[in-house]
């Protein structure tokens, strides 16, 4: 990285105003001056993600000047509202949303996002926005929409064969643009390709998420003996199966009758990466880009690397709990009370896996925001005297109810543990 720390610390309205000087700058003007932010790179992905946050703030401004009256019919008044109002029936959550977010007029979404849970108290404050996000990632990345194929254990891609739900990819990208651009982070799981292409980047083979094809594909490259067509079998088509049926597509014209040689073993690979990324894709991913510019076309994403956007989307997977620990609060407890300790210590004697599993059960999200734990609003509430009784949470607030185990570090161990790895807080129930 070349982030220059003096650049990083400049006032945030420095920085806004040279963004913005540069971008409204000419050809020669861009010649003939100097500005910070056409050198992205040397700005730190903290500094960049304050820039898009006052960028937003000023936009959903913008939004709410020219959306923002609507007329009373009742009262014959105009009623001004700054905000994108999302009205949902929990039972009917997903088609809920769509429908809203597609009657939604230009700039509407450039709104700041509100979140009503249709027959519940509650004024969104940011918890129940990001509650709402939480459902509507679990209902759209359900195995059963038919949506997505697994690559490796646990990332998401375009199912090639899912041609029946372009509105679903569309809120897909609608989903993922709106908690960029509302500062929310989202438990999603898409491979960096997802967001090279998204900044409009070049893909090659280094993109494929897939292990063991990418080497398959080193493999053949690096082969230098003359038998490539003998010893591979492979012609410029592609086969797979798609509900019990065969399916093919050629890589170029004639490709079913054009077999893979020590020649043309490159153009093949360069043809199979682009049908693997590209083109067998092409209509499932451009509703999703569709749906995520709707939201995100006039931010200012070229000061992104793929790797700081994903960041942004979802935080990062680097944890430090003793930085955790130290920006904790206590309601009903404090620092020194016995389960309290007792809790810090099983934090800090968990394997990774279990500490991931407990930071997404209190916050909803298994990685940090931009800067850390240190940065992570995080609550432990006292939930009753001691018993039995497993400790829940409230995600959208990310609290831990925690019951008053005393000093049995084991009681702790058990019932924590078990709530972990078993459960669900409030908040995804």
């Amino acid at each position: 990285d070349f982030y220059s720390d003096i650049v990083s610390k400049l006032p945030p309205e420095q920085l806004f105003e040279d963004l913005k000087r540069w971008q409204n700058a000419d050809k020669a003007q861009r010649a003939g001056s100097f500005f910070l932010c056409a050198h992205p790179f040397i700005i730190d992905l903290s500094a960049k993600k304050t820039l898009l946050q006052i960028e937003a703030r000023v936009e959903m401004a913008k939004a709410a000047q020219n959306d923002g009256f609507a007329f009373n019919e009742q009262d014959r008044t105009l009623v001004f509202n700054p905000f994108m109002v999302i009205s949902v029936n929990r039972n009917n959550l997903l088609q809920e949303t769509l429908q809203q977010v597609s009657r939604a007029p230009p700039g509407a979404l450039r709104k700041q996002l509100k979140i009503v849970f249709r027959g519940e108290e509650g004024i969104d404050a940011g918890g129940v926005r990001k509650e709402f996000f939480q459902l509507l990632v679990t209902q759209l990345f359900d195995v059963n929409t038919g949506m997505w194929t697994k690559q490796g254990s646990h990332l998401h891609w375009f199912n090639k064969d899912c041609d029946w739900n372009d509105e679903g990819y569309y809120l897909v990208g609608v989903l993922l643009g709106l908690a960029v651009y509302n500062s929310t982070l989202l438990d999603v799981h898409f491979p960096s390709t997802v967001y090279r292409k998204l900044l409009k980047l070049p893909l090659g083979l280094e993109d494929l998420a897939e292990e063991e094809l990418r080497s398959g594909l080193k493999t053949l490259l690096e082969y230098e003996e003359s038998d490539v067509e003998d010893i591979f079998s492979l012609s410029f088509q592609v086969d797979w199966i798609d509900l019990g049926a065969k399916r093919s597509a050629e890589l170029k014209p004639g490709g079913a009758n054009i077999p893979v040689t020590n020649e043309n073993k490159e153009e093949y690979v360069r043809l199979y990466v682009k049908w693997l990324l590209v083109d067998s894709v092409q209509g499932q991913y451009q509703c999703f880009e569709n749906g995520f510019m709707y939201v995100m076309n006039s931010s200012s994403l070229n000061l992104l690397r793929p790797e700081e956007l994903e960041l942004l989307v979802v935080g990062s997977p680097d944890l430090d709990f003793k930085a955790l620990e130290s920006n904790a609060e206590y309601d009903g407890y404090d620092k020194h009370s016995n389960v309290i300790k007792n809790f810090w210590r099983f934090v800090h004697e968990a394997p990774i896996d279990t500490q991931v599993h407990l930071l997404k059960f209190v916050t909803g999200s298994s990685n940090a925001p931009i800067g850390g734990l240190s940065k992570l609003p995080f609550k432990i509430q006292k939930a009753g005297p001691d018993s039995m009784q497993l400790p829940t949470s409230h995600t959208c607030f990310n609290t831990l109810l925690l019951p008053d185990y005393g000093t049995n570090y084991e009681k702790i161990k058990d019932r924590l543990g078990k709530a972990v790895l078993e459960c669900e807080g409030f908040g995804l129930k």
